[in-house]
């Protein structure tokens, strides 16, 4: 895929800078004119209200006119809220994931305000901060999906909903276990033509730089069993764990696409507009946080998933985050929006960007 080199402006609320980053021939890309420190998960209300989460900072940020004014306000909905890093938009309800709590603000648009009054759907959610951090979207079944991570690097514990992605009732909190296996997903979408989940899942550390590998994976059904933490990646057995009692009989699901170890593959969004070529349409985008603890740094990227006549493929989309194991951001969501464009979260520069495209031929040079 032929790329050209596009220059992003950065906004901070400290500095600001500029970084080169790189994207297939025809798109462009621009920072939004906003700050939000810690920018993590994205929703979209119906009048254009963009809610932004965060982790660290403890804040829930709501931009009105986030993609249509030149100045957009910045209103600091929530500032105390334990790692709030999962929101959902719904029938027109601001949903927040913050560890062990599920919070809804009725009718967000007319309460878009310092502390807007906020209900408790549930708090009973497990309170580990170790992959405690949310992801939430609401599902075709208009219920709410909810991932609860791995307390830890490696490990088997007893409460079933460890290493699960939920199935919430958005009314009574109550929860059902839809998947298992799974370490930690920050990410999951349903393909728009099969409605089947996909989702990223982080594979567990201290096994080398090159393995496991970080996996896209498919749900079918409920029920199904993806691995962790007997099998990561589809077919390498833990090494504490692979021979466990607990593994004897079952099946585990193996990933669809695998990602370089460590890249931290979080936020997913199928493309459903019609603004990109239409080799992207029902591409799935993937916000690569970056890896941590690898000897050489990889990550630091949005890619793509296609489909090419029945066969994935799976190729960078942005890069240049990364340059000589200097990092200038981490991707860590991404958002289709109605008119087609694409939005990407990153909370190391705390900016949103917007993705466009134009046919090559009137491409800015």
């Amino acid at each position: 895929m032929k790329k050209n080199l596009i220059i992003a402006v950065l906004l901070t609320a400290t500095h600001v800078h500029a970084t080169e980053l790189a994207l297939p021939v025809g798109f462009q890309i621009e920072t939004l004119n906003f700050a939000v420190p810690n920018a993590r998960q994205m929703a979209l209300t119906d009048n254009g209200t963009l809610i932004v989460a965060t982790r660290r900072a403890g804040n829930v940020y709501a931009v009105p006119g986030a993609l249509t004014d030149s100045d957009p306000e910045v209103i600091t909905l929530f500032d105390d809220l334990r790692m709030p890093s999962g929101v959902a938009v719904y029938e027109g309800d601001l949903y927040i994931g913050a560890v062990s709590q599920i919070l809804r603000v009725r009718n967000i648009e007319r309460n878009l305000k310092p502390d807007p009054k906020a209900e408790t759907i549930t708090d009973a959610l497990p309170d580990d901060a170790h992959h405690g951090w949310k992801y939430l979207k609401f599902g075709p079944d208009e219920q709410l999906y909810v991932p609860v991570g791995a307390p830890c690097n490696i490990c088997l514990e007893d409460d079933p909903r460890y290493a699960s992605l939920l199935r919430m009732d958005p009314d009574t909190g109550d929860t059902e276990v839809w998947a298992e296996g799974i370490r930690n997903t920050v990410g999951f979408a349903w393909h728009p033509a099969t409605a089947k989940l996909w989702f990223s899942d982080n594979g567990r550390d201290m096994m080398g730089d090159d393995v496991p590998a970080e996996e896209i994976n498919v749900i079918e059904r409920r029920g199904q069993h993806f691995g962790y933490p007997f099998v990561h990646a589809g077919d390498i057995p833990d090494p504490k764990y692979g021979d466990h009692e607990a593994a004897e009989g079952r099946t585990f699901v193996a990933p669809i696409v695998k990602i370089q170890a460590h890249s931290a593959a979080l936020g997913l969004d199928f493309y459903t507009g019609k603004q990109f070529p239409q080799r992207f349409q029902n591409a799935l985008f993937i916000a690569e946080h970056g890896s941590w603890n690898r000897s050489k740094k990889v990550g630091y990227q949005v890619s793509v998933v296609t489909d090419r006549n029945g066969t994935l493929e799976y190729t960078p989309f942005i890069t240049g985050w990364l340059e000589n194991e200097k990092v200038s951001g981490r991707p860590n969501d991404v958002l289709v929006t109605p008119d087609g464009s694409l939005l990407v979260s990153d909370d190391q520069q705390g900016v949103i960007y917007r993705v466009t495209y134009a046919e090559p031929d009137l491409a800015p040079l």
